[in-house]
């Protein structure tokens, strides 16, 4: 058990300074030119998250070298998990993006659908997710990178509260970890989710 929790601390913190250092070289962007968008966009992150998440993912593997790694991928279907491939040393970290709009309250966020992660928990017993949540600035259509804004966290720590309504776990991207092995969080979803089915 202590192995497994420290284990994934290891991880987090690997991740948490690959993107130290991915922040230190991301640039700030236009997302298109005043021409196209003469007013900008309203500043809702769910406008831009996408467009964001593709460029941490993209640049982590274009900058792979730098960073000390094998190599990243980023070129996944919609189904998983997650949306970045980390190697390092022949090992995968298994990595979601999110985005926070740093001039935005902290509020509960939609994390993952329970049935999901449930389901990859309990097939995969070698995988787990990890979150990297970075923190952006958005002024008319200019996104800036924040750099002393990055939430690195596995779902399995999570306070865990289940929206009813869609069935997704939900937190803040800044929150007090709990500890708790993988037979235990899986545990948990199945008395927190209406939609796991037990077989």
């Amino acid at each position: 058990m202590k192995n497994e929790i420290k284990n994934i601390g290891n991880d987090l913190k690997f991740v948490k300074n690959i993107y130290l250092k991915l922040l230190a070289i991301l640039p700030s962007f236009n997302i298109t030119d005043s021409k196209i968008l003469p007013y900008g966009l309203k500043a809702h992150t769910r406008s831009i998250s996408w467009l964001v998440e593709q460029v941490i993912t993209q640049q982590t593997k274009y900058n792979a070298k730098k960073l000390g790694l094998d190599d990243a991928n980023f070129d996944f279907p919609d189904t998983p998990l997650h949306d970045c491939e980390i190697i390092h040393r022949g090992k995968s970290y298994f990595v979601n993006v999110k985005i926070h709009n740093i001039e935005g309250r902290e509020n509960k966020n939609d994390i993952s659908a329970v049935e999901k992660l449930y389901f990859q928990y309990s097939v995969n017993k070698k995988y787990t997710l990890i979150y990297a949540c970075f923190g952006i600035k958005f002024e008319n259509i200019k996104i800036s990178f924040v750099k002393d804004y990055l939430e690195i966290f596995s779902p399995q720590f999570l306070p865990i509260y289940v929206n009813p309504r869609n069935d997704k776990i939900q937190a803040t991207y800044r929150h007090d970890k709990i500890y708790r092995t993988r037979e235990e969080f899986l545990k948990m979803l199945k008395e927190k989710s209406k939609s796991i089915i037990l077989k």
